[in-house]
């Protein structure tokens, strides 16, 4: 008997979901291509994640685009050169590669993330694990770098990569961001986009793949400020299953927590963290998963990003592979901005405004600039670079003990340089900020919402997805589809729908139960009948996906219906009237 998942990509493949990419050769891992229902599903999951990220929070939250592949200095800067890796280990007999801690971890029952190469070559040495498919001796465990390298420009161009998230985008575009905001923190910058990881051997179909979309935002902040996360008060009380690195440990079950308890107790070190994994949990049980079905499991120290000082993985239950991450949580400090102030020279600071100048006292290294022209001449330029960047202390040290200064192999004689102390009034001061990332992989929402959707009723399948998700919205079908005076109705009321802005389908072939059964298993909740009642009084019969309940409607109001029962989750009872019960 097949399980879930295999009925899950029978019918993906079969109704134009997702399958395989690059069937016709033989297909190659890591790769799927998602199908004109795919892609209709896949976009409004995207537009409705905008909803919750950006256009709820429209005012300090904007959405840009970057490029997919950026030039190498950027992802040494982000660190991803050096250490986006991943264990890998090979075959000595078939040469086949793996995924050395995952190939221990499937052998052992054991977590052994976060362990270096040595120890995983020694627990393979020592539990005498063999390659799964040949039996033969595994190598020593090396590092693989997932980063996919191209070359930018002709012949010996210069060295780039594709991207491996959408972050590096939106930091090293930080300043002309906030500088179009006024300089006004907190700010998000959201992204949606394609991203390339290559995975050593993917096999978790949609779950795992080299090639995929990301829903992401940096959402800089203010590490110094009272109230860092202006939004906090609007998820305090909402309710979240979180997982400490802790609990992992003794294996303890997720608990529940307010975000407030959470964060008071210290389980989320940040508020503006906290927030979003609330928005988060929202947003995951808005397409259609089950708050029992999620939980947020905190990384450990080992586990974590190179980046990240905290994180989180929101979980969710699928039937195949038991809990996997639909999206990332890190608080990112201020590293990157920090490492691309360092690798660019660029000032990616903000002023931060006092709430009233205050006085400060300063010391300055004062010389004579005239006496370093005519004693140095060209070199002049270097030996007063030199002394604007020694530290004041250390200029009076040096001073004080020698009577003169040295700097680079350059004397200058006490006459000629001093250090002063001055008072001024400062009105702020330029901090980093930090930064909070929630991020998702769209292909993994994608899969769980149709598999938490799938279900069968009376040995038919129902794709019970949530009504403002589902690839088409409604579908028209005439009564008759020979009836010409039923057809030529129905494909008034179709056209009707789509000038309305219905993502609306026409069927007219088959069995009007056969019709039916086929808008339900690719989740399309309204049905509209056209039949000869329709032709004497001008009302449709509007029947629900789920219950299969019908109501009649007039077309003057279908849309408007239809709205109230797909957006606003209204009842056929709410939106029709001379109900007629359950209807196969």
């Amino acid at each position: 008997m097949a399980d879930l998942y295999d009925k899950i990509v029978e019918l993906a493949r079969r109704r134009g979901f997702f399958w395989p990419s690059y069937e016709i050769y033989g297909g190659v891992a890591g790769f799927y291509d998602l199908g004109p229902l795919g892609v209709a599903l896949k976009n409004k999951i995207v537009e409705k994640w905008r909803r919750f990220f950006v256009k709820d929070h429209s005012d300090h939250v904007v959405e840009i685009e970057t490029p997919v592949i950026g030039p190498s200095r950027v992802y040494e800067a982000s660190g991803h050169v050096e250490s986006f890796t991943d264990p890998i280990v090979s075959c000595s007999s078939c040469g086949r590669k793996y995924r050395a801690d995952h190939l221990v971890e499937e052998a052992t029952g054991e977590s052994v993330e976060g362990l270096s190469p040595r120890q995983l070559t020694e627990i393979i040495r020592r539990k005498r694990i063999r390659c799964p498919v040949c039996g033969g001796e595994l190598g020593e465990v090396k590092v693989f770098n997932l980063l996919f390298r191209t070359q930018i420009g002709p012949y010996e161009g210069d060295i780039g990569y594709l991207r491996p998230e959408l972050a590096q985008g939106m930091f090293v575009s930080f300043k002309r961001v906030i500088e179009s905001m006024r300089g006004k923190l907190p700010i998000g910058i959201a992204q949606v986009g394609r991203v390339g990881r290559n995975e050593i051997s993917p096999r978790q179909a949609m779950v795992r793949l080299r090639e995929f979309t990301i829903m992401e935002m940096e959402y800089f902040i203010d590490p110094e400020a009272s109230d860092p996360c202006p939004v906090y008060e609007n998820a305090v009380d909402e309710v979240l299953r979180i997982r400490t690195y802790r609990d992992k440990l003794e294996d303890n079950p997720p608990r529940e927590y307010t975000l407030g308890e959470a964060v008071e107790k210290g389980v989320i070190v940040n508020k503006c963290l906290g927030y979003w994994m609330a928005v988060s949990k929202r947003f995951v049980e808005s397409v259609g998963v089950r708050g029992e079905d999620m939980f947020f499991e905190e990384k450990g120290p080992e586990e974590r990003a190179h980046y990240s000082s905290q994180t989180f993985d929101q979980m969710v239950r699928v039937s195949r592979w038991g809990w996997v991450e639909v999206s990332g949580h890190s608080y990112r400090t201020d590293y990157d901005l920090s490492r691309h102030m360092k690798y660019s020279g660029a000032d990616l600071t903000v002023f931060k405004s006092y709430p009233k100048p205050v006085t400060v006292v300063e010391k300055r290294i004062v010389y004579d600039r005239a006496y370093i022209g005519r004693k140095y001449r060209a070199e002049a330029p270097r030996v007063m670079e030199a002394l604007s960047r020694l530290d004041p202390e250390e200029a009076e040290r040096l001073l004080r003990e020698r009577g003169a200064i040295e700097v680079e192999g350059y004397v200058i004689p006490g006459d000629k340089v001093r250090v002063v102390v001055e008072e001024k009034k400062v009105t702020g001061r330029r901090i980093v900020p930090h930064v909070v990332e929630p991020s998702f992989g769209v292909e993994r929402v994608v899969y769980a919402a149709i598999e938490h959707a799938y279900r069968e009723k009376e040995g038919r399948v129902i794709l019970s997805l949530p009504r403002d998700i589902a690839p088409f919205s409604v579908v028209v079908l005439p009564l008759n589809e020979s009836d010409e005076k039923l057809v030529e109705v129905a494909r008034r009321v179709y056209e009707n729908l789509v000038r309305e802005g219905f993502d609306a389908y026409y069927d007219d072939s088959g069995g009007i139960g056969r019709r039916y059964a086929r808008a339900d298993e690719i989740g399309v909740p309204a049905a509209v009948t056209i039949d000869y009642q329709t032709l004497e009084d001008g009302t449709v019969t509007v029947r629900d996906r789920d219950s299969w309940r019908q109501s009649r409607v007039h077309m003057s109001r279908l849309p408007a219906a239809l709205r109230q029962f797909i957006y606003m989750g209204r009842s056929l009872d709410e939106i029709g009237v001379e109900h007629k019960g359950e209807q196969s």
